[in-house]
């Protein structure tokens, strides 16, 4: 059964309109679809940045830069020995790093977190009340 020489053109025609429809780029037209919305959804506001952070930041990634981090690494495995600059340049760095996460950051360190009670222990005879008694 052989398909029609005119039949294939027509049907790829009513395939590309058909697909078309569901391109509709939210106009009234015949074919829509309901993933498409016609009304624009409004975008959340952009979050304030503080300018003290942004100090910060340009401090930290320029004392970075210059590569006072990764001379800290190699004096660690003391594979370089830090000058007076390093050590006021990697103070610098510490500083600031910290000032970062105290002003500018969601997370609070572990310092100004509340700390629990300690659990008072008891031994297992006196929170038995069957182990309390008398043999």
């Amino acid at each position: 059964m052989a398909i029609s020489s005119s039949a294939f053109p027509k049907a790829l025609v009513l395939a590309g309109v058909l697909l078309a429809g569901c391109a509709g780029e939210g106009n009234e037209s015949l074919f829509t679809t309901g993933s498409l919305n016609s009304t624009p959804t409004a975008t959340a506001p952009e979050p304030k940045v503080d300018p003290v952070c942004v100090t910060l930041v340009s401090r930290i990634d320029g004392l970075r830069k210059e590569g006072i981090a990764d001379k800290i690494e190699k004096a660690a495995i003391k594979k370089y020995k830090l000058t007076t600059t390093d050590l006021a340049k990697a103070d610098q760095l510490t500083k600031a790093s910290a000032e970062l996460q105290l002003r500018c950051t969601t997370i609070t360190p572990a310092s100004a977190q509340p700390t629990v009670a300690p659990v008072q222990k008891t031994t297992l005879r006196a929170a038995d009340p069957l182990m309390s008694q008398p043999q």
